[in-house]
């Protein structure tokens, strides 16, 4: 039986089911490659999958950059290049919020988590890009991949002001995000 078990584990692939490839522009320029966890979070991967193949992320801005904790981004509703970056880190998509998907999976540089408000059940379409761990993170918010190539890209998105992070100005703005198999 483990044998069976060990030959479908083998079929089934890697833990990665498929990524994003985001493009930035802005003081970073470059390109930044996503594995995303079907594994640890399939609904949540869907949503994002789903938005990014509808175009919805193209031209979101990074609006919320934390020099040493994370670069936030994905407000498809209210952070678009050109729109009031006063609101962006407020809206949603138009699809529905999503149950939480917490693993046991922690929070360290490259890890790619849903942003959410105080409710867990309520990540939509935003997400964020860890600089460096972040284990008080572990179990509070839903891992949805890893940063496999570009963390250079991340590195040198345009950080924001004060506690909250809010970038200032023009923000660095993911240009165009593909999804990969």
């Amino acid at each position: 039986m483990r044998k069976l078990a060990f030959i479908l584990s083998l079929l089934a692939g890697p833990a990665f089911a498929s990524g994003l490839q985001i493009e930035v522009e802005g003081e970073a320029n470059g390109t930044i490659t996503v594995d995303l966890r079907e594994d640890l979070a399939p609904g949540h991967v869907e949503q994002i999958t789903a938005l990014a193949a509808d175009g919805a992320y193209d031209g979101v801005v990074f609006h919320r950059v934390i020099e040493g904790f994370m670069a936030q981004t994905g407000d498809v509703q209210f952070g678009k290049i050109g729109g009031d970056m006063s609101r962006a880190g407020t809206g949603a998509s138009d699809r529905p919020d999503l149950k939480a998907e917490f693993s046991k999976e922690r929070f360290l540089r490259g890890v790619v988590g849903m942003a959410r408000a105080q409710n867990p059940d309520s990540a939509n379409s935003q997400f964020f890009i860890m600089f460096a761990p972040g284990e008080f993170l572990n179990g509070q918010y839903t891992i949805v991949g890893e940063v496999t190539d570009g963390m250079d890209v991340v590195d040198a998105i345009k950080r924001g002001n004060g506690p909250n992070g809010a970038v200032i100005g023009r923000p660095d703005v993911m240009k165009k995000v593909t999804v990969i198999e």
